[in-house]
């Protein structure tokens, strides 16, 4: 991804409790909570469409309109790209809509990396709205290890999940200036 990472860290909202649960040699895993002001069905309705929260300083092709996501056992995230060429960011290996989501595959810069990981995203209605709960768990043998890198994918998946709340709960992504 072109600049996974550089504005990851300066990009944390405070409606989103990040946290990195293992940061280890060959492990890396991060829990981002957020609570959305809507029901889960539209939060299911929006998370199933990366192409519209997802950042697209964090794609492959620089927009992340490019993105699809197909809700289905074995269906994919994709990417395609300018040159005719595509991307795979990760698979669906389990859909319960508007309850849970779960990916298998290594986000932007893992994928040359001898790593895999598992993204798991669960909806729960409370308060008149949904806490969002998605833990992102990466393991394999990577030179340096994880916890280099920890902060940098918490930021960006915070980042990410606090794109996506707006989305549910205002019908755009962007932050809007105050």
């Amino acid at each position: 991804m072109k600049r996974f990472g550089i504005v990851a860290l300066a990009c944390m909202i405070g409606a989103a409790q990040a946290e990195v649960t293992v940061a280890a040699q060959d492990r890396l895993a991060v829990k981002e909570a957020v609570h959305i002001a809507a029901p889960p069905a539209r939060v299911y309705a929006a998370l199933i469409r990366p192409g519209r929260w997802w950042g697209s300083a964090h794609s492959f092709s620089g927009n992340a309109a490019n993105m699809n996501l197909e809700a289905r056992a074995g269906g994919c995230w994709c990417e395609k790209l300018a040159d005719g060429g595509s991307a795979e960011h990760m698979r669906v290996v389990l859909v319960e809509p508007g309850k849970l989501l779960r990916l298998r595959g290594a986000l932007g810069p893992f994928q040359a990396l001898a790593a895999d990981g598992v993204m798991t995203v669960k909806l729960a209605p409370k308060d008149g709205g949904t806490d969002v709960i998605a833990t992102y768990d990466l393991f394999g043998a990577i030179d340096g290890g994880f916890a280099a890198m920890a902060p940098t994918v918490d930021g960006v998946l915070s980042e990410q999940f606090a794109r996506l709340k707006r989305l549910a709960e205002t019908g755009s992504p962007d932050a809007t200036a105050k």
